[in-house]
């Protein structure tokens, strides 16, 4: 896939995860046996990179890893699944970002403890700005929103559509401009605190999201 012509840039968080299947959450100083153990890639931004790339999309990932074990596995989950990596810069020395996560059967829950690595935030070059810039969208996760204030000038007027994963806490969150706006209920809740769901949601159109 050529890097210089993609339907969509996702910028943000790529991890390595590490997933177990409990039966329950252990409590405090607990110890519970899995049911299952399974390692996948993960994070917000480099997820949506590979929903897109698998309904047929051209996709580009922009992100930070380490050159460690972890980097490796990212960057070879997400070419395999068609994503181009061109835009990944390898941090000599960093640590990758990884999550451990325990989902618990009997009640369908989650519990996710992100190791964010050393590796910092995604960096911009200028082939990855025009990338962008030729893109029909961008997609940003909250890792990736740290860079919208660099990457913006260079969009304005070209027709890029912006969507913005909110499911994890942005504190800067502007939504004017925003095409697509997706936080989960909990995050758009906590955004308008007080609000009911259907408040939330217009408070957010309100604000400048066009979706």
């Amino acid at each position: 896939m050529s890097t210089d012509t993609v339907d969509v840039v996702c910028i943000g968080l790529a991890t390595r995860d590490t997933i177990a299947q409990v039966p329950e959450h252990p409590p405090a100083d607990g110890r519970v046996v899995a049911m299952d153990l399974q390692r996948a890639g993960g994070g917000p931004a480099a997820t949506a990179a590979v929903a897109l790339a698998r309904l047929g999309h051209r996709v580009a990932f922009v992100g930070a890893v380490g050159d460690d074990a972890a980097g490796d596995e990212i960057r070879a989950s997400l070419t395999e699944e068609g994503v181009s990596v061109t835009d990944i810069t390898v941090v000599t020395g960093a640590r990758s970002p990884e999550s451990l996560i325990l989902v618990a059967s009997v009640a369908a829950t989650r519990s996710i403890t992100a190791y964010p690595g050393t590796a910092g935030p995604p960096r911009l070059s200028v082939p990855s700005i025009a990338r962008c810039a030729a893109a029909r969208w961008v997609h940003v996760d909250h890792v990736g929103y740290g860079v919208m204030k660099v990457l913006v000038p260079s969009i304005m007027g070209t027709g890029v559509r912006l969507s913005v994963d909110g499911g994890n806490p942005i504190d800067d969150l502007e939504l004017r401009g925003v095409t697509l706006y997706a936080p989960t209920e909990h995050a758009l809740r906590a955004r308008y605190e007080g609000a009911s769901l259907d408040a939330s949601i217009k408070a957010a159109l309100a604000e400048g999201a066009s979706t």
